[in-house]
């Protein structure tokens, strides 16, 4: 276990590294003046809502990217999910940085590492428990892109069964930015 948290550290290091220097090397490429920095920035995210027999899921996660170039975009986002499945109940907040390269038009690859913070109460045998915790994803994605509409498929290179709040390691994804 504690090299396993080890490698995460070492991946979350290396994750910050390589934003930061694309990051800077992006910004070196672009005019500073404020005009043009926000005529760059588009907003989106995502909203969730699901309802099921005894269960109630609710998410929102707005985001921010910069258009460094026709191809290549950084951001940021914000994360919140509530979830409740009988008396189990899921809280999990948190931040990510992503990065989108179109390949060309249509195709666009992506990054995205996502740090959580988890909070389940649950209960497993007759014991209640409750659990708080860090959850790391690194998501490698796949869409086809349409303007400014995305969706495709992601994986979390870094899915833990026992601890993600996903169910499974891939995921479809849709993207919008405005």
């Amino acid at each position: 276990m504690r090299k396993n948290k080890h490698f995460l550290s070492k991946l979350l290091i290396l994750s910050i590294l390589i934003t930061t220097f694309t990051a800077n090397k992006a910004f070196s490429q672009v005019s500073t003046t404020d005009s043009d920095f926000w005529k760059n920035v588009h907003f989106g995210g995502g909203l969730g809502l699901s309802f099921g027999n005894d269960t109630f899921n609710a998410s929102v996660s707005p985001s921010a990217i910069y258009q460094v170039n026709q191809q290549f975009a950084i951001g940021t986002g914000l994360n919140f999910n509530y979830s409740k499945f009988g008396d189990n109940t899921l809280t999990a907040y948190g931040a990510s940085a992503l990065t989108l390269f179109n390949v060309i038009p249509a195709i666009q690859l992506s990054a995205e590492f996502e740090q959580l913070r988890v909070n389940r109460n649950f209960s497993f045998d007759g014991a209640n428990i409750s659990d708080n915790y860090w959850s790391p994803a690194l998501f490698l994605g796949l869409g086809y892109s349409s303007q400014n509409v995305t969706f495709g498929l992601r994986y979390d290179v870094l899915y833990d069964d026992e601890k993600s709040i996903y169910t499974d390691a891939l995921m479809p994804f849709i993207r919008i930015y405005f």
